[in-house]
Order: structure tokens, then C-alpha cells, then sequence
């Protein structure tokens, strides 16, 4: 199978699927073996190292998702450039955002790490918990500029016309990661330093061998690394253009804080427990919407760039069909597979199992809608309008999310928190069709 795809013509349903299969192959690959710590830590460690790693894990996504921001910014950028025919300019866009992502992965990792303690007690840590929340949090910055780097590149690899090198990447990185947590949690009994260790491993493989694989003369893409210095207006344009991404990222682990310190104010730490194994397998789920988005945008800013106004209306109508039919088949096998899901993580806590399936099935309705507004989010992406693109990140999750999650509570008890996100997500549905219709009208009409 062929490595290499092109940007530039017309995409039908098939093209579609075909150019972003692998992104979310790639996306999907990253997230089980992100929930493969959970798994171990869960099964041999005990409860006490579950909700360690549950409640520590959001801060260390805020800080990796910064790679997000630069990458899918930065890839829609890059796209854009190339349509316009400017493929060197591309490349020095390409290297030195690169290069400001590794940077910037070594300096909040390292900050990090030195508030560990302070980061702990704030997400609400009790004793039992502190030790191992700074121990996975500290251990976790060593791989935190491969992570930074890993999540970027997922964007560029598209970007560069390689989106199967990203999958490939994704598996050895993932079996690199689950190799070593078999290895230092379960067969020398690691517990959470083992998980960290193991992590922080795998990002590395999947952040830094890409940086010398584009270097190298061995590099069949499109973009190459080449020496360069910063030039900051190119990096402020791909911040601001990735921002909705950074800021659907973030926003996303501040409302899981917020469901965690509700969880624990109603559950205690079997709340926190069953919400975590909820988010593993949503983020899984979630791992398709986001890897088609990872896919398709580069190819919206391709024809942005490209000024071809027929095969933008073409990418939305076909994108909008092809998620709606994959949020019902996921919201279905949510439903159904609900109790096997949950004993694979908890099955030795009958109680906890069950409230972990009740969870679940409430949380996962959600999935009906959620991809349309991860879509929009990305379209304005593409068409390199990062403010817009923003705003329906920031409302999906720190407005009507963060609302939802403390409110509903008051009227409905904990199903108002496993609730909480199909009742943030219908608002943002809302707000989405407003924003397409009032500063994109020129993509709702005309067929192809």
C-alpha cells in the first residue's frame, strides 16, 4: 500500500475514507495504548494508583495538547501554503514549528515537574493518593517533548502527504509503551512509577523519530525538516489558527478536574474510578471524530489555499454525513458492550462495575452529536480561521459542559453528571449551525 497521498483534486465519499483511515488509525492506535497505563495500574496496582492516574493524567494532557495547537494549526497552515504553490516556504513554515514544539515540550515539562506537589493538592489529591499523583506526574515529563512533538506531528503527517507513516508511528510507539508497562507494572510490580516510565517511552518513539526521519534523505514526503530560524509571526499564525484545538484540549481536562472534584464530592473515589474507565473508552470513541478531523483538515486548507470554493462545499456535505453515520454505530456499541467494557478495568468491585455501566450508558449518548461539533471546530481550521474555530471549542466545553456539570447535579443527582456532556453537546450543536451559517454561508449552498 502506496504511503503517499496528494491534497490537491476532487475528493468523492471514497477518497474521503481513503485519506483519512489512516489518521484515524493513527488516532485510535495513540489512544489505547494511552489507556493501557490505566489498564495495568487498574488490575495490579490497585484502586489508590487508578484514581492517582486519573486525576494527575489531565494535567499532563493540558500541557502535550499545546503539540495539538501547533500541529493542526500549523498543518492547516503548512496546506494552505502548499496550494498557493509556495512549497519552499512550506518547508520552512514546517521546520520551525517543529523546532518551537520541541522547545516548548522541554520548558513546561521541566516546570512541571518542580510543581508536581502544588499541581497534586490542587486537583484535590488526599494522602493516600499524593505520593503517587507527584510521582506520575514527575516521572511523566521525561517523555513530555516527544509527547508535545507526537501530538503535532499527527496534523503534519498529513500535511506532508505521509498519513500512513502516522499510523506506523502510532503502533510502535503503542507496543514500545504496552511492552513496558507488561513489563515494569505487572512482572516487576512498578505500580504507577512503572506506567509513567512506560509512557513517557512511548512518546518519545513516536515524538522524536520523526524529527530525523524528515531531516533525512530518507524522507519520501512532501515537507522536510531544513535549517531555518524562528520567525515568530509564522508561529503566532499557527498558535492562533490551532487555538480551538488547544482550547477544545484544554477545556476538556479542566471540565474532567471538574467532574472528578463533583465525583468525588458525591462518590468519592469510586467515582473518580468509574469516570475514568467511561473516559477511557470515550476517548477511544472520540479517537475516530478526531483523527477524520486530523485527516480532512489539511485537505480544506489545500482548497482554501487553492480558492476552489466547489470542492470546500463538497468536504462539508460529505463530512457531515459520514460522522452522523458514525456516532449512531458508536453510540450503539457504547449501549450494548457497556457491562464487558466496564469488568475489563473494575470487574473485581461488583458495585463499582455497576456504577460504572449506569455511567457509561448515560455518558455515551453523547456520540449521536458530539462529531458534527468536533467537525466545525476543525473546518474553521481549515479554512485557517482560528478565531471562529475557537469560539466553538471554548462554548462546546467551557461554557455549556462546565455549566451542565454543575447544575444538573442540583436537579437530577449524579445522572446529572454522566449527563451532563449529551446536554452541553445539544447546546453546542446549536451554536455550531449558527456559526456556519453567519461566517461560512458561502459553503451552504451549491452541489457536487
Amino acid at each position: 500500500m502506496a504511503l503517499n497521498i496528494e491534497l490537491a483534486g476532487h475528493y468523492g465519499y471514497r477518497r474521503i475514507l481513503r485519506s483519512v483511515l489512516p489518521s484515524i488509525g493513527m488516532v485510535l492506535v495513540t489512544s489505547v495504548y494511552s489507556i493501557v497505563d490505566g489498564f495495568f495500574v487498574a488490575n495490579f496496582a490497585g484502586k489508590p494508583g487508578f484514581a492517582a492516574v486519573n486525576l494527575t493524567f489531565p494535567v499532563i494532557m493540558m500541557i502535550g495538547s499545546l503539540g495539538l495547537m501547533i500541529g493542526s494549526g500549523g498543518g492547516a497552515l503548512v496546506s494552505k501554503i502548499k496550494g498557493e504553490g509556495y512549497r519552499h516556504k512550506a518547508n520552512r513554515v514546517f521546520t520551525m514549528l517543529v523546532q518551537f514544539g520541541l522547545a516548548l515540550g522541554v520548558v513546561l515539562g521541566a516546570a512541571l515537574a518542580l510543581a508536581a506537589p502544588a499541581v497534586a493538592r490542587w486537583l484535590g489529591a488526599d494522602e493516600p493518593m499524593m505520593d503517587e499523583c507527584v510521582l506520575y506526574i514527575r516521572l511523566n515529563m521525561f517523555g513530555m517533548p516527544g509527547f508535545v512533538l507526537q501530538c503535532a506531528f499527527q496534523s503534519f503527517y498529513m500535511a506532508a502527504e505521509r498519513p500512513q507513516l502516522g499510523t506506523l508511528m502510532s503502533v510502535v510507539s503503542g507496543v514500545t509503551n504496552i511492552v513496558l508497562d507488561a513489563l515494569l507494572v505487572w512482572a516487576l510490580g512498578m505500580g504507577v512509577a512503572g506506567a509513567a516510565l512506560a509512557t513517557s517511552a512511548g512518546c518519545l518513539v513516536g515524538g522524536l523519530f520523526p524529527v530525523f526521519y524528515f531531516a533525512s534523505r530518507r524522507n519520501k514526503g512532501s515537507l522536510c525538516i531544513q535549517p531555518t530560524r524562528i520567525l515568530w509571526p509564522y508561529v503566532g499564525k499557527a498558535c492562533t489558527n490551532g487555538l480551538s484545538e488547544y482550547v477544545g484540549s484544554i477545556a476538556m481536562n479542566i471540565v474532567t478536574i471538574c467532574y472528578n472534584l463533583q465525583l468525588m464530592r458525591y462518590l468519592g473515589e469510586d467515582g473518580v474510578s468509574a469516570y475514568g474507565v467511561v473516559m477511557y473508552i470515550a476517548f477511544i470513541f472520540a479517537a475516530v471524530f478526531i483523527g477524520y478531523n486530523i485527516g480532512i483538515t489539511p485537505i480544506i486548507g489545500y482548497h482554501y489555499g487553492a480558492a476552489d470554493l466547489a470542492e470546500q462545499r463538497s468536504l462539508l456535505r460529505k463530512s457531515m454525513a459520514i460522522i452522523g453515520v458514525l456516532g449512531v454505530l458508536m453510540t450503539l456499541s457504547a449501549e450494548l458492550f457497556a457491562s464487558p467494557l466496564a469488568r475489563l478495568f473494575v470487574g473485581y468491585d461488583e458495585a463499582l462495575t455497576a456504577l460504572t455501566v449506569r455511567a457509561m450508558r448515560l455518558y455515551m449518548l453523547a456520540f449521536l452529536i458530539s462529531g458534527w461539533n468536533l467537525f466545525v471546530s476543525a473546518l474553521f481550521t481549515g479554512l485557517n480561521n482560528g478565531f471562529v474555530s475557537a469560539v466553538a471549542a471554548f462554548a462546546r466545553t467551557l461554557v455549556f459542559e462546565l455549566a451542565c456539570v454543575w447544575t444538573l447535579p442540583l436537579l437530577l443527582g449524579i445522572n446529572g453528571i454522566w449527563l451532563s456532556w449529551g446536554i452541553a453537546e445539544l447546546l453546542s450543536l446549536l451554536l455550531c449551525a449558527f456559526l456556519v451559517r453567519r461566517f461560512a454561508p458561502q459553503l451552504l449552498g451549491g452541489r457536487q
